[in-house]
């Protein structure tokens, strides 16, 4: 550990990394409680057995998800104690009831269904159990809404009064839906179903690969492809309103995402790529597109944008992370529309399931969510900085009053225990997926069953 970061930085670094492990635990959840509904609601409908398969299979790595992120989201709370004391003693008033609404709504609405989703399928009628599945999927969404208000109301905070160094609340219909709150919850839900959509793809691909061509393989290789198809470009869509959003209420963060530090008159020029030197104050070997900054991000083709030199050199973020983080994001959502585009040509020839470098490339896919959604965590945070709760109250002065070595060891345990804890749950949800839906009668032996062959074998070969 370098002895040189001060607590501050360690704390960031910390807070940082444990986030970065929380979020894909409940995006994954998200996304999946929700498909999992809608297989349940396809089996209710038809009847087909493969869907009921699919919903057993999915709810065992959900339920996997789902506990990776309560117990996460546990450590996230603690640290807000012992790492962020002047936070918690700022904004505690607002943000301690927010996150008490969402234990007491969706937390215990998914604990208390959960059980039955998991293990009632022989226990309660069909109707029954379809319900308690659907009531954890909004269980999931409920809690999105409470951690996106309290974050969103540290963006662009409202409704509060200042009291004795503390916030006060004065009208909690204006700290929830603050605003930056809908376009950040759209964001982020989206967000989660495109985690979800790729995972299952790519599950679908595996098995496809492996020669599997069962209706629940297909089934599923099918459905998540039709939600990337939908969900990327309308993510995309929310993304540009989220744009216009944090142009109004955080323009420091929009100057550093794009690398711009002068404001240019007349039309503002995209820096498709360059380096950003904050200490030169200026993006080195920029590649510009003139006036595409302007249609972009006010919609009009002379739209004026500031530059990061029109703010005090304390109250700039970092734009040498959130310029490449931005782009990572948005480079890897036009890759999710690509892709989606692919698979849709190759449906509508007949070749979706037989496609094997398309497969590949779906599965390839699998991690690009989960990557997207920490590009864009990374962005949205880094860009707030030097603010914890946006031009109220700075991180520097958030930070509890920790020894660098106390934050420095406490980093090194926090490291060690969730490569440990976490890196197995992980391990266990990739071998959920690549063990894959069990079959009517039992394990993958797809050989002992009619109709269902692997690709490419003789008809002699599935002789016992």
């Amino acid at each position: 550990m370098d002895m040189n970061l001060s607590a501050l930085d360690l704390s960031r670094i910390q807070f940082a990394f444990t986030v970065s492990f929380h979020i894909i635990f409940p995006a994954l959840s998200i996304g999946l409680a929700s498909f999992i509904a809608v297989l349940e609601a396809a089996w209710l409908r038809t009847g087909k057995p493969h869907y009921k398969q699919l919903c057993i299979y999915w709810s065992k790595i959900f339920a996997v998800g789902f506990g990776m992120g309560v117990v996460s989201g546990v450590v996230m709370a603690y640290q807000f104690g012992t790492n962020w004391a002047g936070f918690a003693g700022y904004a505690g008033p607002v943000t301690g009831p927010l996150l008490t609404y969402e234990v007491m709504t969706a937390f215990f609405l998914e604990a208390g269904f959960l059980g039955i989703a998991l293990f009632g399928w022989d226990k309660v009628g069909p109707k029954a159990h379809f319900g308690a599945t659907a009531t954890v999927a909004v269980g999931t969404l409920i809690s999105a809404f409470w951690i996106l208000a309290s974050n969103s109301w540290m963006q662009t905070p409202q409704g509060i009064a200042i009291e004795n160094g503390h916030v006060v609340p004065v009208d909690w219909f204006k700290i929830i839906f603050n605003p930056s709150f809908p376009y950040r919850l759209a964001h982020m839900a989206m967000a989660a179903f495109l985690v979800a959509a790729l995972v299952v793809a790519a599950a679908g691909a595996w098995h496809l690969l492996k020669g599997r061509r069962d209706p629940a393989i297909k089934t599923t290789f099918s459905m998540a492809l039709w939600l990337l198809l939908i969900l990327a470009p309308i993510q995309a869509v929310i993304g540009d309103q989220h744009g216009l959003n944090t142009r109004k209420y955080q323009p420091a963060k929009i100057a550093a995402i794009e690398g711009l530090w002068e404001t240019e008159t007349g039309g503002t020029s995209l820096n498709l790529v360059g380096v950003p030197d904050m200490d030169a104050e200026v993006t080195r070997y920029a590649v510009k597109i003139p006036h595409l900054g302007s249609l972009i991000l006010t919609h009009s083709w002379t739209g004026e944008i500031r530059g990061l030199k029109e703010f005090p050199k304390a109250d700039r973020p970092d734009s040498t992370v959130i310029f490449w983080t931005f782009r990572m994001m948005v480079g890897l959502g036009m890759l999710m529309i690509l892709t989606a585009v692919i698979g849709l040509v190759l449906r509508l020839r007949g070749r979706l399931f037989e496609c094997k470098w398309f497969q590949r490339l779906v599965l390839a896919m699998g991690p690009v969510g989960f990557l997207a959604l920490i590009a864009g965590w990374v962005t949205t945070e880094m860009g707030r900085q030097p603010w914890v709760v946006y031009g109220m109250l700075r991180t520097s002065d958030a930070v509890s009053p920790l020894s660098a070595q106390s934050a420095g060891l406490s980093l090194t345990a926090f490291v060690i225990v969730y490569f440990l804890v976490f890196g197995t749950g992980i391990y266990y949800i990739v071998r959920l997926i690549q063990k894959g839906p069990e079959l009517p009668n039992g394990p993958n032996r797809v050989l002992s069953f009619p109709g269902f062959a692997r690709a490419g074998r003789r008809p002699l070969n599935a002789a016992e």
